[in-house]
């Protein structure tokens, strides 16, 4: 049994509670959308979610810490302790749009080792501990291993990302890395960067993150064997940006966009 494989499954059982009450409320006429302080929009799903998480957690795992989009940090400076984000892509959500998810991730002395992204609208499920590979899930269906593309020229490859907004200094060249990059998609959210993950995207870039929209993402992508870091080229999601790429290409990416 490998160390983190418990911390793991009850990962996924959380993800099982947070799909239920997400898919109920997905497309609800009554959906209550608020806005909060940061004039990003909330709405009562994300509330719940996050809610049925928490208690999950304060049961099987009472001596960890917790850190959550809605509800803010409880313990965070503890050893161990989990990043919630409810729902990722909370705007499609509220339009109905699949492509939203919950991430769910533990953090152990510093260090992203367990996470999971849970797309039910999408049927698919992501996930990956320290050392044990990252698989994904269709349909509840048997997990299939995933790993990155041996994709090895910026000519060839896929780059994907949300849209324009954020980029500020760097949207020339960011701009210039698409026209140089074989295709470009705007996929968006978390879903980028597990399609980095699966091999059927190269580069995913994300200007402007918070650590919960990063970190279960993070591990998901390493243990597939690819990259993960600011976009400056910081290991890890607690920078401010995400870029995931299939690790040949990182170095590349992160040149081209703070060559200035």
């Amino acid at each position: 049994m490998s160390t983190y494989s418990d911390d793991l499954a009850l990962a996924l059982q959380l993800a099982d509670a947070a799909d239920l009450i997400s898919m109920s409320r997905y497309q609800s006429q009554d959906l209550v959308v608020t806005t909060k302080p940061d004039n990003t929009p909330v709405t009562d799903a994300d509330k719940a979610t996050e809610t049925a998480i928490r208690e999950l957690i304060a049961t099987h795992r009472p001596d960890d810490g917790l850190i959550g989009e809605e509800f803010g940090e409880e313990s965070a400076d503890k050893k161990r302790h989990w990043i919630i984000d409810p729902i990722d892509g909370t705007k499609n959500f509220m339009r109905g749009v699949p492509t939203w998810a919950t991430l769910i991730a533990l953090v152990d002395d510093g260090e992203v080792v367990v996470g999971v992204a849970s797309s039910p609208a999408l049927s698919r499920r992501w996930y990956a501990s320290q050392g044990d590979g990252a698989f994904v899930s269709f349909n509840s269906g048997t997990p299939r291993k995933i790993s990155v593309s041996k994709v090895s020229k910026l000519e060839d490859a896929s780059v994907t990302y949300s849209d324009f907004v954020g980029f500020n200094h760097r949207l020339p060249a960011f701009r210039s890395l698409i026209d140089t990059c074989w295709r470009s998609r705007g996929m968006g959210d978390f879903w980028s960067h597990m399609l980095v993950a699966e091999g059927a995207a190269d580069i995913a870039i994300e200007p402007s993150l918070a650590l919960w929209d990063m970190a279960a993402l993070d591990i998901i992508v390493r243990e597939a064997g690819g990259s993960f870091s600011g976009i400056e080229g910081q290991p890890g999601p607690t920078h401010g940006s995400g870029i995931s790429t299939n690790g040949i290409l990182h170095q590349r990416v992160i040149d081209h966009l703070n060559d200035n």
